[in-house]
């Protein structure tokens, strides 16, 4: 179970989420793997609790939150279907299966098209999915990802988008170091929690840094 103090009522349905993730995610090859639900579902424990959010749902939604990715999925309410189905077979709440629904939905950053989160608990949640996008580990994410869909490391020539509808935004050629100028280095600007913004900028700037060292030798100037 991963790293938390939540209430032992609490415990059975998140094990079972635990389980169900794992079961679906294992294997997964693009950077949306176990070990990033993991680390999204033990940042949003953290969050919840220096925000004063619902630890529980937070770390629930988290869980769940890439079973439903439509990336992973055929379709985004394929990808739904599955988490609510699998959803109404535990003992929660009419209230409690909706808000982690709403959460699971909109937190994406589908290009920068999704509506603001409503509920501190989605705020917290997002918080905790895009700080894995930012700072060592989202690098080491961001070239697992584009070597799994066929894209370079990097072309000069390749400019990045500046804006982009989600479809382009999946579908279009890209590159490993261009997403870091299309998606990653905009998150930091999208936290919405003061625990997260801090965390962020110092993952930030250690990103800013190693795309300097990047392009540095790239050039062959270091």
């Amino acid at each position: 179970m991963t790293n938390t103090n939540i209430d032992n009522n609490a415990l059975p349905v998140l094990q079972a989420a635990e389980a169900f993730a794992k079961s679906v995610l294992e294997q997964d090859k693009s950077g949306h793997d176990w070990w990033h639900i993991k680390r999204v579902a033990d940042m949003s424990d953290r969050l919840a609790r220096q925000e004063g959010a619902d630890a529980a749902l937070c770390v629930l939604a988290a869980l769940l939150h890439d079973v439903a990715d439509e990336k992973l999925n055929d379709s985004k309410e394929a990808g739904m279907n599955k988490v609510s189905s699998w959803l109404d077979a535990q003992p929660l709440s009419a209230e409690d299966h909706a808000h982690v629904m709403e959460i699971i939905g909109t937190m994406s950053y589908n290009a920068g098209a999704n509506p603001p989160m409503r509920t501190l608990e989605g705020k917290v949640v997002q918080d905790a999915d895009r700080l894995d996008a930012i700072g060592a580990v989202a690098i080491a994410r961001a070239f697992l990802y584009a070597g799994y869909v066929g894209h370079p490391i990097h072309e000069p020539g390749l400019q990045p988008r500046d804006s982009i509808t989600p479809e382009a935004y999946r579908q279009e050629k890209s590159t490993a170091i261009n997403h870091f100028y299309e998606k990653l280095l905009k998150l930091k600007d999208r936290i919405n929690t003061p625990s997260a913004k801090r965390i962020a900028e110092e993952r930030h700037a250690f990103m800013e840094s190693y795309l300097e060292q990047f392009h540095l030798e790239w050039d062959g100037e270091r």
